[in-house]
């Protein structure tokens, strides 16, 4: 496991340190529902940018919440999963799903949870 400084003992504090950018939860919800591939991420409705992605990727590998497989040599191409450590946000991602569906999203109803 990799060692990380974290801002506080807060168990909270930390899951933010960990998950609390714009893009981290975005990408696993997006493995989650599917998606393996680079270009499967660019085209999600969040429209998030090459460069941003590529860094988020990146991380996720770093804090073990994703594996990277070669799945095409040349040239490079990767497939992502979820590690165990990355499976186990799914109750969490569940939670915020529902949260969000009640007080934030008022009469714009999203697909049932698909966590």
């Amino acid at each position: 496991m990799n060692e990380r400084t974290h801002r506080s003992a807060c168990p909270i504090a930390t899951a933010l340190d960990v998950l609390g950018d714009r893009w981290t939860l975005v990408v696993i919800r997006d493995i989650f529902m599917g998606k393996k591939r680079y270009q499967e991420f660019l085209n999600g409705p969040e429209r998030i940018t090459t460069n941003i992605l590529a860094q988020r990727l990146k991380y996720l590998e770093d804090t073990e919440l994703v594996i990277k497989a070669l799945y095409q040599e040349h040239p490079p191409r990767y497939e992502y999963a979820l590690s165990d450590k990355g499976k186990a946000l799914a109750p969490v991602l569940s939670s915020l799903w529902d949260w969000s569906q009640v007080w934030e999203m008022g009469k714009k109803k999203a697909p049932p949870c698909p966590f």
